[in-house]
């Protein structure tokens, strides 16, 4: 059965979860530039995630699953920073949805998640990165109603 023909779920992250959850995390490095270490990548998203598992979870924020068939098939973990002007917001730190549930709906029923979280906390504004080479995330979040804010410039120094 197809992930767009089940009964999908979007909940909070449980500690049975942390596996699939690591797992996904393994696909965030789609478009990442060259100079930088995919695996690092990786390993970043992972702790930040894994604050999140245990009786008291490290970090403040929620992360959200998509569970198919008692199958995690997607994760958004979302927290509140506050932007260099001051005003507090929510931010996006992890949106990876798996292969086989893209197309499905997920990673709009995940953000809306993560809106809904940032709504209770408060705060006007959801900010989200990714990476300049990841054209598919960027077509995704413009078509959601997102809109590019800032512009990130790096020079490899010898």
């Amino acid at each position: 059965m197809s992930v767009e023909q089940r009964n999908v779920q979007i909940r909070p992250v449980r500690e049975e979860d942390r596996d699939a959850v690591m797992e996904l995390a393994s696909q965030l490095t789609e478009g990442v530039a060259d100079w930088r270490d995919p695996g690092a990548v990786v390993e970043a998203a992972r702790q930040w995630l894994a604050g999140f598992f245990g009786p008291a979870p490290e970090q403040r924020g929620a992360v959200f699953v998509a569970a198919a068939g008692g199958e995690v098939v997607g994760v958004v973990s979302v927290n509140t920073h506050r932007h260099f002007t001051g005003p507090v917001e929510a931010y996006v730190g992890e949106l990876v949805v798996a292969p086989r549930a893209v197309r499905a709906g997920l990673g709009r029923r995940l953000l809306s998640a993560a809106e809904d979280w940032a709504r209770r906390q408060g705060v006007r504004h959801l900010t989200l990165e990714t990476a300049a080479g990841n054209t598919t995330a960027r077509r995704f979040y413009a078509a959601v109603g997102y809109r590019e804010e800032a512009v990130r410039f790096t020079r490899v120094l010898d």
